[in-house]
C-alpha cells in the first residue's frame, strides 16, 4: 500500500489533552509532564516525559495510531538520537496468523506480559525490528516502529547507517524496521527493556496535525489482508510502498 494512499482520518497532536475513557477518564498519558524518578536520568532538553505504562495498556491498534507523531529515543551507543514515529503496524495475538504470539514460543513471556516493553527480534536472520508490547498483562499484542523521521543525532544515525554526512537530503535513512534500529543503536540486548523509562523510550511530542493512514501489513506472507498498519500520511520517511 502506497504511502499516500488508505483509509485516514484526521489526527490532533497528541500534545492536546483529552480526558481517555480506556483510561478511566483520565487525561490522555501522552499529555502528562512528571518529574524524573530520583536516580533516573533526566530528559534530555526539548523532549518530553517517556509514555507512561497506562498508554501501552490498550489493545495494539489503538496503541498503533496513538504512538504516530510520538518520539522514540534511545541514548544507545553512547549519544543521543531520537526520530518521531511516522509508520507503525499492530500485531494481536494468536488468532493473528503473523503474529509471534501464533508461532514464536520464545517470544511468549513478553507478549504475554504488561504492555511498555521492547521486543526486538531479527527478521530473516539479519534485521532487527523493535516492537512495544501492547495491552495488559495476560492480552498478548505488540506493535512494530515501521519507520521515524529523525528529530535528534541525524549525524550519528547517518554513521551508524553507513551514509556519507554530505548526502544530500535524508531520504531512506530511517524508512523501515532494520533501518530504525541501525541508527538508533538498539540491539538484541534490548529485548525485554521497559520503555517507560531506561536509555530507550518512547516520549510525549508536539507534531502538529496529520493525517493518519490505515492499509494491510507489509513483509509479511500470512493475515496479509488486515488493515494494521497506520502512517502519516505524505510523510517523506514512511516505508516505500511494496
Amino acid at each position: 500500500m502506497p504511502p499516500g494512499r488508505g483509509t485516514d482520518d484526521r489526527r490532533r497532536d497528541p500534545g492536546a489533552g483529552r480526558a481517555d475513557p480506556a483510561l478511566g477518564g483520565a487525561r490522555d498519558p501522552v499529555t502528562r509532564r512528571r518529574r524524573a524518578a530520583p536516580g533516573t536520568a533526566a530528559a534530555p532538553s526539548g523532549l518530553g516525559p517517556p509514555l507512561p505504562r497506562a498508554f501501552y495498556e490498550r489493545p495494539a491498534p489503538v496503541v498503533a495510531r496513538a504512538l504516530l507523531g510520538c518520539l522514540l529515543v534511545s541514548r544507545l551507543g553512547g549519544r543521543t538520537t531520537a526520530g518521531r514515529i511516522v509508520e507503525t503496524e499492530a500485531y494481536l495475538g494468536p488468532e493473528d496468523g503473523a503474529s509471534h504470539a501464533a508461532f514464536r514460543p520464545s517470544s511468549f513471556d513478553l507478549f504475554y506480559g504488561p504492555g511498555g516493553h521492547a521486543y526486538v527480534f531479527r527478521a530473516y536472520g539479519v534485521h532487527l525490528c523493535l516492537n512495544a508490547i501492547a495491552g495488559a498483562a495476560g492480552t498478548p499484542g505488540c506493535v512494530l516502529i515501521r519507520a521515524v523521521a529523525p528529530v535528534r543525532g541525524e549525524a550519528a544515525m547517518r554513521r551508524r547507517r553507513g551514509q556519507n554526512l554530505g548526502q544530500r537530503g535524508r531520504r531512506r535513512l530511517t524508512d523501515g524496521p532494520g533501518k530504525v534500529t541501525q541508527a538508533l543503536a538498539i540491539s538484541l540486548g534490548e529485548n525485554g527493556a521497559d520503555l517507560t523509562r531506561g536509555p530507550l523510550t518512547i516520549r510525549v511530542a508536539r507534531s502538529g496535525r496529520f493525517v493518519v493512514a490505515s492499509g494491510p501489513r507489509i513483509g509479511i506472507s500470512r493475515a496479509r489482508s488486515r488493515r494494521l498498519r497506520f502512517w502519516i500520511r505524505d510523510n517523506l520517511d514512511v516505508s516505500p510502498a511494496r
